[in-house]
């Protein structure tokens, strides 16, 4: 029986446990042109400890970045600040992912100067943060199948610069609502070329952005994150047919490309599907349980040695206690996230939570 805490082979790369800190915004990015901070690599640093850390979603160009104060992964003077957190995590013996984030419709023009893209012209309802306040969502320009490519080149970009920037591998966030799982949903992908329409064509993007990136850096520093049935960012997912349709196509498609891992953010009702993507998917499968109202606690760890997961997400007890691994071993006490503290700000509620010791 495989336990939390046993070291784990990923695609070569060996991992010291089995828990890995889930990608979480934390809108610090205060360097020139949105570059990563020596602040942001103390934080990462001092959760070194994990298994695996995968970081804040990163834009993989300027027009994919949705929120203010994300960082980038699209200049040298970005590669190079991300350099001095990846150096930080390696001093300490970590292993660190970096999350390729492209937010698509997911955006505001006031304030990044363009218009937000997606599949389809479709605005989701909502508002979203900027400088001035909160702003309803625009309508998305339609990419065209020409910037639908190009796009696609953005994250092969991205994921090189990744990897001169000192990261072990990237993981593509095709969850959560942004642009991947803009393409995968049907109520905001409602094309009907190569892009669109059957779930295997609403699963193109996401296999073709795969394969590009694998190709170009390794599939065995390549992750991909879904999330079935999530809502989040307006996503209709409410057909659970179609969404067992749809990412039944992607997950068979993406199993012979032998990536790094797969990586589940689990909506409710759906360990059912967690338990079919597991069985298909030949490598390393995270996992980033649902659990209600409460965070991914010390219960889950059972999720490991059932079987269910190879590795284990988590992201609030992550960002509260730099120690997790040693805190989940001995079973607490954990610190309280101040959720007030989660997005912007300085060090507070950033890198002044104590450890054990």
């Amino acid at each position: 029986m495989s336990t939390a805490f046993q070291s784990y082979d990923l695609g070569g790369t060996r991992l010291s446990n089995r828990i890995v800190m889930a990608p979480m915004t934390r809108s610090r990015a205060y360097g020139p042109g949105e570059s990563a901070t020596d602040l942001m690599a103390e934080y990462y640093a001092q959760r070194a400890s994990a298994g695996l850390i995968v970081t804040e979603g990163t834009q993989p160009s300027p027009i994919g970045q949705g929120y203010p104060d994300t960082p980038g992964i699209h200049s040298a003077e970005q590669v190079a600040a991300w350099k001095k957190v990846t150096d930080a995590v390696h001093a300490k013996g970590g292993v660190i992912f970096l999350q390729i984030m492209h937010t698509g419709r997911v955006g505001h023009s006031s304030w990044t100067g363009v218009q937000p893209v997606g599949p389809s012209a479709v605005q989701a309802k909502g508002q979203i943060y900027t400088h001035d306040g909160l702003k309803d969502f625009e309508v998305p320009q339609e990419l065209t199948d020409a910037e639908v490519e190009a796009t696609i080149a953005d994250y092969v970009s991205a994921s090189r610069n990744a990897i001169e920037a000192g990261f072990d591998g990237v993981e593509l966030h095709g969850a959560n609502g942004y642009l991947i799982h803009q393409f995968l949903a049907p109520n905001s992908n409602t094309r009907t070329d190569r892009w669109g329409g059957s779930p295997e064509a609403r699963a193109r993007f996401a296999v073709e952005t795969a394969k590009a990136v694998a190709d170009a850096i390794g599939a065995d520093r390549t992750g991909f994150r879904m999330s079935p049935g999530n809502p989040f960012n307006d996503i209709d997912e409410s057909d659970r047919a179609d969404v067992e349709a749809t990412y039944t196509a992607l997950v068979d498609a993406l199993a012979p490309l032998n990536l790094a891992y797969l990586h589940q953010m689990e909506a409710p009702g759906y360990r059912d599907f967690t338990t079919q993507a597991r069985k298909a998917w030949p490598t390393t499968f995270i996992l980033n349980p649902f659990t209600g109202q409460e965070p991914t606690g010390h219960k889950e760890l059972d999720l490991i040695e059932d079987g269910t997961a190879d590795l284990l997400a988590y992201g609030g007890l992550f960002l509260a206690n730099p120690d997790l691994p040693k805190r989940l071993a001995v079973g607490g006490p954990f610190n309280t996230p101040d959720r007030a503290t989660s997005f912007g700000g300085d060090h507070t509620g950033y890198t002044d939570y104590p450890t054990l010791d």
